[in-house]
């Protein structure tokens, strides 16, 4: 009886033992596969963010490379560039040190020439005859008093003879242009003077009178030009007689040739 009870004891004690461990097992497998299936999305999560950041590295890299290649482009433009740009540097070091080279060789020669020109009219009233260099060429201004009697055209026997002078010091010089110039004061000419209706006739005839001594001493006529001024280029105002004393003037402008000046300016 007590060992039916026994054994009917322990079959049922099994039987629930069994019951309970069979129930804890499907809890844990559950938690398992839960913990599993969150362990799969969380890789899955990884090898995503994984792919991204290597699709992110590769782009990067890929830019990188890009921008690289686009600085040695640039940079072996740039060299490009300086070599080109040393090559204009020199150039233009050399084209400007003809230029100073040629502008030497014509300072000298205004000078050689103003030498030339004061050395020939020595002797002459300071008040009379003057010679400068002004911009780049030589000015030889003469008087009214030394040239011409009031309002007339014909040159006085001292006058001539200071021309006669200056075209013999400039005789066979071929590279020098010469410009003469009449000029006046603001005194209107005397009605009825002959040939001329004002002071411009007046200044043009001068000169034109001037021009014939000049080529008739010497000089080459396509190298000497008249030209008048009349009252309108004063170098001083004509207030008093003394001002007007200068004004009444002609300026015989000597200047130098510039053709090679010019040719090397025109190849810049």
């Amino acid at each position: 009886m007590n060992s039916t009870v026994s054994r009917t004891a322990l079959v049922a004690l099994w039987s629930a033992g069994t019951l309970l461990l069979g129930g804890c097992n499907k809890k844990e497998i559950a938690a398992l596969q839960q913990q599993n299936s969150e362990l799969l999305s969380s890789r899955e999560q990884l090898e995503a963010q994984k792919s991204a950041l290597e699709q992110e590295k590769a782009q990067t890299e890929e830019a990188l490379r890009s921008n690289l290649l686009s600085k040695n482009q640039e940079v072996n433009q740039l060299n490009e560039n300086l070599g080109t740009t040393k090559e204009q540097l020199q150039d233009r070091e050399q084209r400007i040190a003809e230029l100073q080279r040629v502008l030497d060789q014509k300072e000298a020669a205004v000078k050689a020439l103003r030498q030339k020109v004061g050395d020939a009219l020595l002797g002459f009233n300071a008040n009379d005859l003057t010679v400068n260099v002004k911009n780049g060429k030589v000015y030889v201004s003469l008087s009214e008093q030394l040239l011409f009697k009031s309002g007339s055209t014909v040159v006085d026997p001292k006058g001539q003879e200071a021309l006669k002078k200056l075209a013999t010091a400039l005789k066979g010089n071929q590279d020098v242009n010469v410009l003469v110039e009449g000029h006046t004061d603001n005194v209107p000419i005397a009605r009825g003077t002959a040939g001329m209706k004002d002071n411009w006739d007046l200044s043009v005839l001068r000169a034109t009178e001037i021009t014939r001594i000049l080529t008739t001493a010497g000089l080459t006529p396509a190298q000497v030009t008249p030209s008048g001024r009349a009252q309108y280029l004063p170098i001083t105002a004509n207030a008093t007689p003394a001002e007007k004393a200068q004004n009444r003037r002609t300026e015989i402008i000597l200047t130098p040739k510039l053709d090679e000046l010019f040719q090397i300016l025109e190849a810049n």
